[in-house]
């Protein structure tokens, strides 16, 4: 055993430790704690809310370093849960607190029927039908089902320790502290809740791409009225371009890049890993960072979106992973034959099966519970609308949609298992274990130079031979068009089945997965795994995972030629990570820059100072970067305004997937259109054609105008999608994209190289003193050192360390 040497010092109302640890002791953890519980309250930074710890219960050490970046150090998983939650609840009270009521389905009670929820728990436009989606989890003990099934089909039992851990954490917080934050302060919504809480929230994440997508088709389906009918078969056609528009990258709510270099690209021979996710800004789907530390157990430093007990990316001393929303598809229809003497039962194989029928009552403020009814099926719940567009339940025919990741509660234990990976065969092997990613990509590097890129999430299990057998005419349409099928209900024969190697049925089991191991570069951006490595493309899987031989988005396009470019260049390094973070290139500019400059003086003949900002332009989208709004507006208004194929002169070819299509068609009548619009949203906003893009993309954080860079369409790896208010001057705040960024490599020590950077900061209370700070950097392109390593953590001079308790 290591000798330990330490000593504390009291400056300042901080507790400064020296140190000199090979690795975390016992001897450790107990000097921390009882060093910790001396300390006063100061003015900055997390309160110290364990001067006076009970005795017995659960507990944890926080060590904070600058930026609030909490090091949590737990002898036990329930302890390290308990730590998270309070550390979370410090820093987030009031955005865990509304998630915890629409998990219960209070909405309505608390905030009224027809306001509106964030979004980040589900689709639900108002809060009477996200509590009508919820109630009826609650009241079908969904959630409680799934806790009970042994792992790995269910959560483990270190799962449900972090989830007990953190509500006893959250619960302790909120009675030993005041909250302070405006948004909550004093409201009677604010409460404790129960592991099973946690569990729900989890779920919810789980389902927000299947039946948290489909809530208000869910919740508003209903059976004809007696009488007769008119046909009303969907539109099969329209419906495709529906399902195609509602997956637009210019749709989405979330996207990411990453990437990792094998060792023989960078200057060691180790690996790097560049995670760049793109999620809101604003409520439940924030992420929040920490490092997790059980000695000699578990030690991972990353993120975590708020709710969940463990890191979810992240990286350790021998492993970094990051996360990418995937273009599976997580759910599907069954087209349901109606008995003809019953529009609530169906029929499969010749025999009639009556619905379920879910009657869910709502509170509501000021007013009568509100009572509703749903109707399940063996496939799922009946929706009424996919895409926006109608389903019809008519006296035939009414549609169900199925979702595998209604069954499962098992992401948790793939995030553990892969923060306890020692290589990326490791990560892989945890994959396949625990199978519980809903809607993303896992791309890794290690310590050793190995790469890897899987495409490891819960699928349903639709074949391309099942779809080929089973689809009805709508589903004829909608599967190669977008992936979505529309299975014939009426047949035993059309059900999912099962694959041998996973653990729930109606699954894609990991056999299937497009996994690219040890490549130079695994790279994605949001498009299907097609071109994880353009070098070594997947030339087949099922159609449900995503496309093959399409146009890739101009994102994706410009990330292979940048990470390709690295690759064949060679000798990588962590620093190389962050210039390609920060690199602002704009893709749309390479591609049309010139040819727009060109065209420019005919299509706007009096407004030379336009044309004349364009051509100055830097083609980057930096604070500084003069030009660059006038661009942005105008390719926003350009793909509006000429469809995709008539945008070009050279189409798209698979043979060449990174350079096509090209050459833009500035003959096309929308051309003009779009370059005269985007010189009136300038002007209506009052912005100069030249001016700065900072002084008109930005955020506002206490009063202080803060300068955004990145961009949106244009193909910007530093993703930022704004909110356009020309009244307040063009783009005043960032409604989603880059997050939690994570450069990561190793150097051969003990301890990772990583640079890391939360751009919206860790709180989201404006009276916390982080409730910006890393915004700044954000603006700044500057970075935080991680600490990982316990001489790194206990050197830090803003160091402040606490002990939590029961």
């Amino acid at each position: 055993m290591d000798q330990l040497t330490s000593s504390a010092v009291l400056l300042g109302g901080t507790v400064l430790l020296r140190t000199h640890l090979r690795r975390l002791l016992p001897a450790a953890v107990a000097l921390l704690a009882t060093a910790a519980t001396t300390l006063p309250a100061t003015a900055a930074g997390p309160p110290a809310e364990g001067r006076n710890p009970s005795a017995g219960g659960l507990s944890a050490t926080i060590r904070y370093t600058e930026y609030g970046i909490p090091h949590i150090l737990a002898r036990d998983y329930a302890g390290l849960g308990f730590g998270t939650g309070w550390a979370q609840a410090a820093d987030q009270a009031c955005v865990l607190a509304d998630g915890f009521v629409t998990v219960r389905g209070e909405r309505s009670r608390y905030f009224g029927p027809d306001a509106v929820p964030d979004g980040s728990l589900s689709s639900a436009r108002k809060n009477l039908s996200s509590d009508l989606y919820f109630t009826g989890v609650r009241d079908a003990r969904t959630v409680e089902r799934l806790l009970e099934l042994p792992a790995p089909a269910g959560p483990s039992r270190a799962q449900k320790e972090l989830m007990r851990g953190w509500a006893a954490g959250y619960n302790a917080w909120l009675a030993k502290n005041r909250v302070t934050d405006p948004t909550c302060a004093g409201k009677p919504w604010v409460r404790p809740v129960t592991a099973l809480d946690v569990a729900r929230r989890t779920y919810a994440l789980a389902v927000i791409g299947g039946q948290g997508a489909a809530v208000e088709a869910i919740t508003a389906a209903a059976p004809p009225a007696a009488g007769p009918a008119a046909d009303r078969t969907p539109d099969a056609r329209r419906l495709a371009e529906a399902a195609r528009e509602m997956f637009d990258e210019r749709n989405a709510t979330m996207g990411s890049n990453a990437v990792a270099f094998a060792g023989g690209t960078t200057a060691n021979g180790r690996g790097l890993l560049l995670g760049n996710p793109h999620y809101p800004w604003h409520g439940g789907r924030r992420f929040w960072q920490s490092q997790q530390t059980i000695p000699g157990e578990l030690n991972v430093q990353g993120a975590s979106l708020l709710g969940a007990p463990l890191v979810q990316i992240g990286f350790s001393d021998k492993v970094a992973w990051s996360h990418t929303v995937s273009t599976g598809r997580t759910f599907n229809l069954h087209q349901l034959s109606l008995d003809p003497a019953d529009p609530t039962a169906y029929v499969v194989d010749g025999r009639s099966e009556r619905m379920v029928r879910r009657t869910v009552t709502v509170p509501v403020a000021g007013g009568d519970p509100v009572t509703r009814t749903q109707w399940w099926t063996r496939y799922g719940p009946v929706v009424t609308a996919f895409a926006g567009d109608p389903l019809p339940w008519t006296a035939t025919t009414a549609y169900a949609l199925h979702d595998p990741n209604a069954e499962n509660l098992r992401m948790a234990d793939t995030s553990l298992g892969l923060a306890k990976a020692r290589s990326t065969r490791d990560v892989e092997r945890a994959l396949r274990r625990t199978q519980g990613l809903p809607w993303v990509n896992t791309v890794a590097a290690d310590r050793n130079g190995g790469t890897l890129f899987a495409q490891a999430q819960v699928l349903p299990r639709i074949t391309d031979e099942l779809a080929g057998r089973c689809s009805t005419p709508l589903g004829r349409a909608l599967y190669p068009a977008a992936g979505i099928a529309v299975l014939d209900g009426s047949r035993g024969a059309c059900a999912l089945g099962r694959d041998r190697d996973a653990v729930q049925p109606g699954i894609m089991g990991p056999s299937r997965w497009p996994v690219l191991r040890d490549a130079a570069y695994a790279e994605n951006s949001n498009d299907s795994a097609w071109l994880a490595n353009a070098d070594r493309p997947f030339t087949r899987y099922e159609r449900v995972f995503g496309d093959i031989g399409t146009e890739r988005s101009l994102r994706t396009r410009g990330a292979i030629e940048d990470v390709a470019g690295m690759a064949d260049r060679g000798g990588l390094t962590v620093a190389d990570l962050q210039r390609q973070q920060f690199a602002n290139r704009v893709p749309a500019a390479d591609l049309t820059a010139d040819d727009v400059v060109r065209a420019c003086p005919a299509a706007l003949p009096d407004e030379p100072a336009a044309c004349g900002a364009l051509a100055r332009w830097d083609r980057r989208m930096d604070t500084t970067s003069r030009g660059a709004l006038l661009f942005d507006r105008f390719w926003l208004r350009l793909q509006r305004e000429v469809p995709g194929p008539d945008r070009w002169k050279v189409p798209f070819s698979a043979a060449d997937p990174v350079g096509t299509p090209r050459s833009l068609n500035t003959a096309a009548p929308g051309f003009a259109t779009a370059l005269r619009s985007a010189v009136a949203d300038l002007r209506t906003a009052g912005v100069p054609f030249d001016a700065p893009l900072g002084e008109h993309q930005y955020v506002v954080r206490g009063g202080e105008r803060i300068p955004v860079h990145g961009g949106t369409g244009t193909g910007v790896w530093n993703m930022t999608v704004p909110v356009w208010d020309a009244a307040r001057g063009a783009y005043t705040e960032v409604q989603h994209g880059t997050s939690h960024v994570q450069a990561v490599g190793w150097d051969g020590g003990r301890c990772p190289v990583a640079r890391t950077l939360l751009s919206y900061a860790q709180s989201s209370d404006p009276g916390s003193p982080h409730h910006a700070d890393q915004t700044r950097l954000y603006s700044q392109e500057r970075w935080v050192t991680a600490r990982f390593c316990e001489e790194d953590i206990l050197s830090d001079p803003a160091l402040r360390v606490v002990r939590v308790a029961q």
